[in-house]
């Protein structure tokens, strides 16, 4: 499974990449407005920062005013994933994109049959958000296993994105389910390699450590 962060911010960014297990970026305008730099201008930086699939997102709403954007966005770096609502006119975006070449993330899917269509249309990604569904008391990790299903019976090449995580079991389930990529904020990417028994041991080993050492020396 890919790991990307979900997150604009650049300290997290180099903090997560010194752990080298970062894939890729996504971003949001939510996000990126935390940072209080314009769009293009903070996709740019991240993508001197990060060699990898960095999603931005557009935030036209009509197919044509889309392409456009998605295009302006596409051209700031070659990593540059373009990130478009899972809408009507979203749909017709992809498709015209997919068909120049670019790369696209269709975001805010919540059934398998969106999927469906976000596949068909070229879809580079498709991002489900689980933590949302299982907001509203639904199993929201049965949306990528039906997804992960359906574009395995019909060999789509479009990726599965489990967005929307709310911690390191989310994590686990989506790679059980099959799931390509998991975008994480930074603080659920630390929570992966914490566990209170690791902590616990390696005290336990370095005071042993010291223990015998400090004998020897004595």
């Amino acid at each position: 499974m890919k790991f990307f962060l979900d997150s604009a911010n650049l300290d997290e960014l180099k903090k997560a990449t010194a752990w080298g297990v970062i894939d890729g970026v996504t971003t949001n305008p939510s996000l990126i407005a935390k940072e209080g730099v314009p769009v293009e201008d903070q996709i740019r930086r991240i993508c001197e920062m990060f060699d990898g699939d960095i999603s931005a997102e557009v935030v036209a709403t009509t197919a044509r005013e889309m392409v456009e954007e998605g295009k302006r966005l596409a051209r700031i770096h070659k990593n540059v994933v373009v990130k478009v609502p899972l809408t009507e006119e979203g749909i017709k975006a992809v498709s015209i994109l997919s068909r120049e070449g670019i790369r696209t993330n269709v975001t805010l899917c919540f059934s398998a049959a969106q999927a469906l269509v976000a596949a068909k249309a070229g879809a580079y990604i498709v991002s489900a958000f689980i933590g949302r569904i299982d907001d509203l008391g639904w199993p929201g990790m049965d949306l990528i296993r039906d997804i992960v299903k359906i574009y395995t019976n019909y060999d789509f090449k479009t990726q599965v994105l489990a967005a929307s995580i709310r911690g390191g079991l989310h994590v686990v389930e989506a790679a059980k389910a099959g799931a390509h990529i998991s975008t994480l904020p930074y603080k659920v990417l630390q929570q992966l390699f914490h566990h209170p028994l690791t902590e616990k041991g390696l005290e336990q080993f370095l005071a042993d450590h010291r223990k015998a050492f400090e004998l020897i020396e004595a």
